[in-house]
Formats: C-alpha cells, structure tokens, sequence
C-alpha cells in the first residue's frame, strides 16, 4: 500500500542551503578550517527502493561532515555499519571513507538535520526548518515500509514530520509502533553514539536485538 503524501519537492537540501544561520555560520567557519571536507548538508545514502529507512540526528563533525556520507567517519559509523552487513542490509567493506565501495540493500540512511549543529545539539527550529526534506524523502520513496530512529530527538521529530501525537507512541529502546494511516513501523533504538556504548546504555546486542526485530519483519529478499 503506498503512503499518502504530497507529491515530493527535493530530498536533499541545496550544498548551499541558507535556512539557518547558526548552521551556515559553522560551515563557513569550517570550510576556513578545513576546506577539504564536505562542509555542507549531507545527503540521504540509500539502495534502489529501499524498504528501510534509519533516521539519526544530524551529521557529525568528524564524521559525515567530514566525508559527506551519513554516519562515515565516526563511532557511531562504526557500530552502524557494522550491524548493518551483519543483518544483509549492506555489501563490501565499511573503511569510513565515502569510496570504501560500500553499498546499501534494502536500506537509507537519513538524518532529521542536515547540517552540523554546534555541540551536536540543532534546535527546534532547525529541526523543523528541515523537516520538509524528511517528507520528501518518505514520499519518493514508497518503498518504506520500516523506520528506525536512532534516538529519542530523531523519534520525535519523524512523528511530528507525519502528524502523530508524540504521546500517542513513547520512546523506548527496542520499541515498535504501528503508525495509523501509514503502511509502516517505527522501530526506536538508542543513539549508536560512542557515549552510549562507552556508559553502557546501549551495547552490541541491544542494537542486534533491534535489529532482529527489524529483520523479522522485513525478510531478506532473495
């Protein structure tokens, strides 16, 4: 059953997108600094129709700042990545470069925001100036039919982005919502982030635990 949306304006922000200030000001600080990095919002890496979409918070500065691929360069790429060829969802080698060959199956990584935030930490506003790409993204790609937020900010915002009382579906570890209207799940996990895992709120196997869950609902294809 495809999704009820808009037809789709762009997926991805312009490389100079102007909408928020605090975050066009440390690209331009960091494109001084180090003008060999991506330094400008980061698109969507995805498969051909895929049927699960994983939605962080926003690009890391070391990583997909950095390299200009979701998750690529930093620990929670790490663990990702990782996880995600153990459970068929990607082929080749992950090296934390956007040429390591790397290729998705049946999956896209996104994030609410964009851009880098400043102490990782984006707005509110600037989670909803850019949420319209969150949209966007749902809707030229009907295929979805399994979301994976990756922490309680990316949880909420996805809600939001479809109208869903925040309230209606808490978030927790290894939760699953089915979302009235729409033919997909919301899966939630802890944030894939080396604090997490250093402090011992999310380890290995409650990230796999997800994952199987995931999994069992979406079956390797053949």
């Amino acid at each position: 059953m495809p999704h009820n949306f808009a037809d789709p304006g762009p997926v991805d922000p312009p490389l100079d997108c102007p909408e928020c200030p605090r975050l066009v000001a440390l690209r331009n600080e960091l494109k001084v600094a180090h003008p060999d990095w991506h330094n400008a919002p980061v698109p969507s890496f995805t498969s051909n129709a895929p049927r699960l979409l994983i939605v962080g918070l926003a690009p890391g500065m070391k990583g997909a700042n950095c390299t200009g691929r979701p998750f690529t360069g930093d620990y929670a790429g790490d663990l990702l990545y990782k996880t995600l060829l153990e459970y068929g969802f990607a082929e080749g080698r992950y090296d934390a470069r956007p040429d390591d060959g790397l290729v998705l199956k049946d999956a896209m990584i996104t994030n609410a925001v964009r851009c880098l935030p400043p102490q990782n930490k984006p707005t509110g506003l600037e989670i909803k100036t850019c949420r319209p790409y969150l949209l966007s993204t749902l809707a030229a790609n009907p295929s979805i039919c399994a979301v994976l937020a990756l922490g309680r900010i990316a949880h909420e915002t996805f809600l939001t982005a479809l109208g869903q009382r925040r309230a209606d579906f808490p978030f927790a570890h290894a939760a699953e919502h089915a979302l009235p209207g729409y033919a997909m799940s919301l899966f939630d996990s802890y944030h894939c982030s080396r604090y997490n895992t250093n402090t011992g709120r999310l380890t290995e196997d409650m990230f796999r635990a997800v994952f199987d869950k995931i999994r069992a609902q979406l079956p390797a294809e053949k």
